[in-house]
């Protein structure tokens, strides 16, 4: 391969890994949010603003609209990575988005190397924690 193939080929490479990872990030990331989710949720509930409040509170009701929030969040999320409620099988949207992305990886590693798969990881996460910290909110 030329020097000028290499650099398609990479390029290439990195543009399917990024791709790819992003579409099964939209799914997975969902399923580490959960139990963050989760642990929020308990500590949330233990302020005494919850706990020692009869009644209907701003408060109270912002906890628990997030209760209710988790609750869609995660049916919703069920239904993209598995084809039904037993959790069993997965989607087969996700199955090939998993397939894919090892393939792709295995490809980086046959063409150059696992020190290139690390670096390209590398870059990705990179890539994706400057995104989250450069986001501004729309007003």
């Amino acid at each position: 391969m030329t020097t000028n193939e290499k650099q398609l080929t990479r390029r290439y490479l990195i543009w399917c890994y990024k791709t790819t990872k992003e579409e099964l990030d939209k799914v997975d990331r969902y399923f580490t949010q959960l139990p963050v989710d989760d642990f929020i949720l308990k500590k949330l509930k233990s302020f005494k603003e919850y706990k020692g409040v009869k009644g209907q509170t701003a408060y109270r009701k912002k906890v628990d609209d997030f209760s209710l929030y988790m609750g869609k969040k995660e049916m919703n999320i069920l239904k993209k990575k598995f084809l039904n409620s037993t959790k069993a099988t997965f989607h087969p949207e996700y199955q090939y988005l998993k397939n894919r992305f090892f393939a792709i990886e295995k490809s980086i590693i046959h063409f150059f190397g696992p020190k290139e798969l690390t670096k390209i990881r590398q870059l990705y996460e990179e890539e994706m924690t400057r995104r989250i910290l450069e986001a501004r909110e729309h007003t």
